[in-house]
């Protein structure tokens, strides 16, 4: 069972590296932080290139990591500005309606189709999204979904959601025509070099906000990269879906964390919604 003290550790930085995303955002702007997540987390992985085999690589690889790339650049942004808006106990939960839109991307993209049971997952995701706002139902059955989306920053994760649901399937085209960590510092790569130009011209004094705020913005990306190490590990030993099963318990985390770090109210609720989430997740991968 070592897989399941990898992946829950996996889980484990994944929510500290949304608390330190949160915790820097106080000294920089989003783009700093977007692009300091993925900057920091690749110089821990870099010299992980010395110790391994460099893949052949072929054009597959080369438009996945063009498109993938793109996509996840455009998530970096829109997540961390999702946190910066919103309660990180409203707006992670968010994430956890990937497999839906997977419904829709994974057959177009690689041919994949869901199950009649991926459906009881869906149910049970969207029963846990009405909870995060359970506060709200005496104004309506449908108030607690109108009062979740007239936050921005649940409005913002769900896009993050819908996109991550596409660039998922150039993650696994990626995989296919490399290896697992060639893969992720290719990726990890691409998005620091994209994002540069971003922060550069659209964060003021990014060299001074960058030297008030690099503690929290180098413990950010150290965490991403060890969460991201040790699902690798996890994945190794297992499977996918068993890890990234446990990986999702994350949102639980980072609920709490709201409510010990930030202080965030209505925690019983979110916590509530959340886990009912992830058993909807738990539900689509392990059945």
């Amino acid at each position: 069972m070592t897989w399941l003290i990898f992946a829950f550790l996996n889980a484990l930085f994944e929510s500290l590296k949304d608390v330190f995303s949160k915790k820097g955002l106080r000294y920089c702007d989003e783009y700093l932080v977007s692009w300091a997540l993925w900057f920091f987390a690749d110089l821990v992985l870099l010299p992980s290139l010395f110790f391994m085999p460099i893949p052949e690589l072929n054009a597959r690889f080369w438009w996945a990591l063009a498109i993938g790339g793109t996509l996840n650049s455009i998530c970096a942004v829109l997540y961390i500005k999702a946190i910066k808006l919103s309660d990180l106990s409203i707006t992670l939960p968010i994430v956890t309606f990937t497999p839906i839109f997977l419904f829709i991307t994974s057959p177009l993209i690689v041919g994949e189709f869901p199950s009649a049971i991926d459906f009881v997952g869906v149910m049970a995701i969207v029963t846990g999204a009405y909870f995060l706002n359970l506060k709200q139902r005496s104004l309506g059955y449908l108030a607690p979904f109108r009062a979740l989306m007239a936050e921005k920053g649940p409005r913002l994760m769900l896009v993050v959601a819908f996109l991550w649901s596409i660039a998922a399937n150039f993650d696994k085209v990626g995989l296919e025509n490399s290896s697992p960590l060639f893969w992720v510092i290719s990726l990890f790569s691409f998005i620091s070099v994209a994002l540069f130009p971003l922060v550069v011209y659209k964060s003021r004094n990014f060299t001074g906000k960058l030297r008030r705020g690099w503690r929290s913005l180098a413990l950010m990306g150290l965490a991403f990269a060890i969460a991201v190490s040790c699902q690798m590990q996890a994945v190794s030993m297992t499977l996918v879906v068993q890890a990234i099963a446990i990986k999702r318990t994350s949102v639980l985390m980072g609920v709490l964390w709201g409510a010990l770090f930030f202080k965030e109210k209505g925690i019983t609720e979110r916590f509530l919604g959340a886990s009912i989430m992830i058993l909807g997740v738990v539900v689509m991968s392990l059945f």
